[in-house]
């Protein structure tokens, strides 16, 4: 049986993060609404989609900002039980506030399992549906780019002319073996260039030693331009909307990935964010624990919800440095996860050794 003490804990903590997280999901709705609604402006359902859309889009929304949820939510408990004095009631009764830390950390700790478990793949699997039905909408919709067992394929319209593009893999900067079908605007073959690689840091490739079939009519070249949408960041940046893939999908990713021959770090790396979260959760946790029971409790709560925030920010910027780092190839992407898990730890460690003296 667990103690009537923790239970009382835990109801008020997690009490504490169910409200938050109503008003998060609140504020999701409203400005998400705005955004679709913007969006859809031209079409007829200018309402009901709208919202639809958001309703869809939402869980992800909060699956990223559930860690500043948590350390919000933490906040607000102790400022109810310093509120009611009952910290100093729990001291009496030999309730150190370590052990208070560590009940509410294991009870994160279980919800943040749960939070990757369940509810990041029905997230994932909202997104999946809300950009697969705003795709139809989008004004770009003629330019696409899949991964095959025969490599990539890319639809390009340019210059009044529909381009199909085949190739092998990418590596580095480059396409290599690829084979481009160019069709005029009623769809009648034009041309046939066949290369053995495409540079592609730009919009406008550089294709070397190509062949040029057109008209019955073959010409070889040492290096030919070539027009497109796509370049190499654009054609990477379609397969990396991570949050509209369940763990499945993930994994399949990855093969495609390997079929381009393209480094597989980024994936790696968020799936060991997901295999942290729980542990992200708890931290931040810990550290709004540690700040509430660090400050003089005469502070207003409006210090402590502004104190909360910018210490989101920070974590936030310290989570996005070195998630920018991952793109060093010199940099292993572990570090790039558990860099700031690390740092977040030892500020933990440290302030949690004299956290019963407060």
């Amino acid at each position: 049986m667990i103690q009537n003490y923790k239970k009382y804990l835990y109801k008020n903590y997690l009490s504490s993060f169910l409200k938050v997280s109503l008003v998060f999901f609140s504020i999701s709705i409203i400005m998400n609404l705005f955004e679709e609604i913007n969006f859809l402006k031209e079409s007829d359902n200018a309402l009901l989609l709208p919202l639809f859309l958001t309703v869809l889009n939402t869980p992800s929304i909060l699956f990223e900002i559930f860690p500043f949820i948590f350390l919000i939510s933490s906040l607000f408990f102790f400022m109810e039980l310093i509120d009611k004095d009952e910290l100093i009631i729990y001291k009496v009764y030999g309730l150190t506030n370590f052990k208070i830390i560590k009940i509410i950390s294991a009870a994160t700790f279980v919800v943040g399992l749960l939070i990757v478990i369940i509810f990041y793949n029905f997230s994932a699997s909202l997104k999946f549906l809300y950009l697969d039905i705003k795709n139809n909408y989008a004004k770009d919709d003629k330019y696409l780019a899949v991964v095959t067992g025969n490599g990539l394929w890319i639809k390009d319209e340019i210059n009044g002319k529909t381009n199909f593009i085949n190739a092998d893999k990418i590596e580095n900067d480059h396409l290599l073996n690829l084979s481009i079908s160019q069709f005029d605007e009623n769809y009648n073959l034009d041309s046939v260039i066949i290369s053995d690689k495409a540079l592609i840091t730009n919009k406008k490739w550089i294709l070397e030693n190509p062949i040029l079939n057109k008209k019955n009519k073959t010409e070889k070249f040492k290096e030919l331009e070539f027009d497109s949408n796509f370049d190499k960041e654009r054609i990477l940046s379609i397969f990396e909307n991570f949050s509209s893939l369940n763990i499945m999908k993930i994994e399949k990713l990855k093969k495609d990935y390997e079929l381009l021959g393209y480094n597989t770090n980024t994936i790696e790396a968020h799936k060991h964010r997901l295999y942290s979260y729980p542990f992200y959760l708890t931290l931040m946790v810990c550290i709004a624990s540690i700040l509430m029971l660090n400050i003089k409790y005469n502070k207003t709560k409006i210090f402590h919800i502004i104190m909360g925030i910018l210490i989101s920010v920070i974590i936030y910027y310290i989570n996005y440095f070195f998630k920018v780092i991952i793109e060093t190839k010199d940099v292993p992407y572990l570090l790039s996860v558990w860099g700031p898990q690390l740092i977040l730890f030892m500020i933990v460690l440290i302030n949690l050794v004299k956290i019963n003296d407060k």
